[in-house]
Formats: structure tokens, C-alpha cells, sequence
């Protein structure tokens, strides 16, 4: 393997509702030109924010929209494919060594820790569109928006806490944007593709963790995301898919993920005593919602926001995308006072593509995004 710099590459899918110490700052990134884009113009991705900020049209230079938020495209072959046909990956320093064979810009990557929560929402409109919410909380973090166009797979866009990828002797900014997008394809904590299919990992407080072990191939918490982005259509070929594969938790820390598509399954997928169960619900915060001796382990706050959360769906069985919005900023943390925020709510429009997302808590700056929908 080709070595041409020590990098340190933190990929953490942790916590939520967990307190923590550890802060992090927000890092530099090349200011960048705005302009309004003519969204009939792409023919795949296009992104705007609202008045009073425009932003760039999605390329694959990573652009800054604000402090804390950029996004970036990334076209053609990030090597998923191989690293799946390789037998994919029992850990995160598996997916490590792996990246820094694919890389010549990289080597000497290893993972560390870092803590996050979130909750999601799925609902419909009243034009009969499934949506589906996400909030992040962690510290002030930088976060990349990616949207994805692989050459074998679908498109999709997702989202990377790049603070995750940190690197001892030198900047991340400092290797190519192709190289930090490659990386980043890697690290997804939640997405949706263009078939509608969306998924957020969250995490629960326990001290079990994630280890499969029979003769199937390996994966890990966030290469399982972009695994379902690239291939699954709806829930069930994403049940399907992870059926195939034993399932590792990145840095051996117990999560669950939330999975929402067009035709209205939500469900969440939980692994307990390394089984997997499926619930259906429409709502997941960061406790086990399977029956049996785990069920309701998690923060105490986390039964809070779930059961906010489920008060508005009970009032609203019907909502806009403005107002899964409100029920997102209902349960982000300024209203718990703690010193975590929620770094970024988004909300998936399942059925025509289209993308809302909010940064740190203010719910009245919204970038929106499309993706193309495919075809049947």
C-alpha cells in the first residue's frame, strides 16, 4: 500500500442523549462564489437557501454554504463495490486499511470516539408523499452534504460530521476535495436515494454492542448506510441487504437504524444479542423500541423527544414539510438546555426528491436540495 501521509481518520457513530465533555471547533474551508441557481437547469442534484443566502449549484469542489456547513458531489467509483466484493469490513480499522490502499493521498488511518444523538420522524403530506426527519445533535461540528451519483447504484444525498475525520500532522483540508469526498462516502449518518429509500443511524446508551459472526461478509455501521443508499429501493430489499452481511458497530457502540420509504414502511432495525429485529414505528430516538429484555433502555430524555415527537404525529397525521420541520425543531436541544445543538435537521421529501435542510437550530434559514427521482 502506498503511504504518502500520516492521517488520523475518526469515523464515530455514537451516542445520543449521552452527556460529554469533548468539544470540537469548526474547521477552515476556501470561501466560495455564490450564486442563484437555475434549478431547471441539473439534471441531478440542485441546491438553494432561501432569501437572504443563495448558494452554488453542487460540484465536485466542496463548497462552503456557511461556518460549519459544505457540500460537495462526488461522480463515479469510490471503490464500494470492490470493498464489498473483498468481503467488506468486521471494523472500522478494516475500512481503514482499505481506504488507505484506495487512496494514494492517505495512509496510517486509524478511528477514535466522539458522541451524537438524534430522532427521526416519518409522516406523510397531504399529497399522500411520505417525508422523513432527522436531527443530528452533537457539539459544533462541520458537516458535509453529499450527494452521491456512483457508477454502479443510485444517486443520493447524504450527510457527514467531517469532525469524524480528523488527521494527526496536517489538515483534512489539505488533501484534495476528490480525496475527502472519497472518504466521506464512507461515513454517512443518514441519507435518502433516489428511489425515496431514507435511513439515520442513532444510537442507544447500553453497554452491549454489535459483533455478528458467522460466514457472511462484514460491514460496519456507516458503510451498512451507504449500502443501503446505493442499493436498496424500499425496505425491504434494505432488510434483504443487511440480511446478507454481518453487521459490526462502528467502535463498538450499540445503534439502530431508522429506514422509511415511498410506499409508507418505517420501520427500525435493532440488533440485539447480535440478532437482528425489526420494528415498525414512525418515530426512533435513541432507545431499543423491540419487545423483550432490552426494550426502553436508552437516555431518559430520548423517551422524551420520542414521545414529543409521537404527540405531534397523533395532532398532525398529516403534515407539510414546514411542519415536520417544527416537530424536528420541537425535540432539538435548545429546548433541553444542555450544551450539545442539534448540528442539522433535515426533512426528505421521499416522493418527489426534494430536500430541506436547517443548520444549528435556525429554523428559518433553509437550504433545499432535489435529487431526480428515478423510474420504475
Amino acid at each position: 500500500m502506498r503511504k504518502h501521509a500520516i492521517l488520523l481518520i475518526m469515523l464515530v457513530m455514537l451516542v445520543t442523549g449521552c452527556n460529554t465533555e469533548n468539544t470540537s471547533s469548526d474547521g477552515e474551508s476556501a470561501p466560495i462564489r455564490e450564486s442563484v441557481t437555475d434549478r431547471s437547469s441539473s439534471e441531478h442534484t440542485d441546491i438553494n437557501s432561501d432569501a437572504p443566502v443563495s448558494a452554488s449549484e453542487l460540484t465536485t469542489e466542496i463548497k462552503q454554504l456557511e461556518k460549519g456547513l459544505s457540500a460537495v458531489k462526488y461522480e463515479g467509483d469510490c471503490g464500494f463495490e470492490e470493498f464489498l466484493a473483498n468481503g467488506g469490513a468486521s471494523s472500522d480499522e478494516d475500512v481503514v486499511e482499505y481506504l488507505t490502499g484506495a487512496l494514494s493521498e492517505a495512509g496510517g488511518l486509524s478511528f477514535g470516539k466522539m458522541p451524537f444523538g438524534c430522532s427521526t420522524i416519518s409522516v406523510r403530506d397531504d399529497n399522500g408523499n411520505l417525508l422523513f426527519g432527522r436531527n443530528f445533535d452533537w457539539d459544533n461540528c462541520n458537516a458535509l452534504i453529499v450527494h452521491s451519483v456512483p457508477k454502479n447504484g443510485y444517486s443520493s444525498i447524504s450527510t457527514v460530521n467531517t469532525d469524524f475525520i480528523n488527521m494527526s500532522g496536517m489538515k483534512l483540508s489539505a488533501l484534495p476535495d476528490s480525496a475527502q469526498a472519497m472518504i466521506a462516502m464512507y461515513a454517512p449518518l443518514d441519507g435518502m436515494n433516489e428511489k425515496g429509500l431514507a435511513v439515520s443511524v442513532n444510537m442507544i446508551q447500553d453497554s452491549a454492542t454489535i459483533s455478528q459472526n458467522t460466514d457472511k461478509p462484514d460491514i460496519t455501521t456507516t458503510t451498512a448506510i451507504r449500502l443501503l443508499l446505493n442499493k436498496a429501493a424500499d425496505v425491504d430489499e434494505a432488510l434483504k441487504l443487511l440480511e446478507q452481511y454481518d453487521m459490526h458497530a462502528s467502535m463498538g457502540f450499540m445503534t439502530h437504524l431508522a429506514i422509511a420509504d415511498v410506499d409508507g414502511k418505517s420501520i427500525v432495525v435493532e440488533y440485539i444479542n447480535n440478532e437482528m429485529q425489526i420494528v415498525e414505528t414512525p418515530v426512533v430516538t435513541n432507545f431499543y423500541l423491540a419487545e423483550g429484555e432490552k426494550h426502553g433502555i436508552g437516555t431518559a430524555q430520548s423517551h422524551e423527544r420520542y414521545d414529543i415527537l409521537l404527540k405531534a404525529l397523533d395532532e398532525k397525521p398529516i403534515m407539510s414539510m414546514e411542519e415536520v420541520r417544527d416537530a424536528l425543531g420541537s425535540v432539538s436541544k435548545g429546548n433541553f438546555g444542555e450544551f450539545e445543538s442539534t448540528e442539522w435537521s433535515i426533512v426528505f421529501n421521499q416522493g418527489t426528491g426534494e430536500v430541506h435542510y436547517y443548520h444549528r437550530e435556525n429554523y428559518d434559514k433553509r437550504y433545499t436540495f432535489s435529487i431526480k427521482r428515478g423510474m420504475e
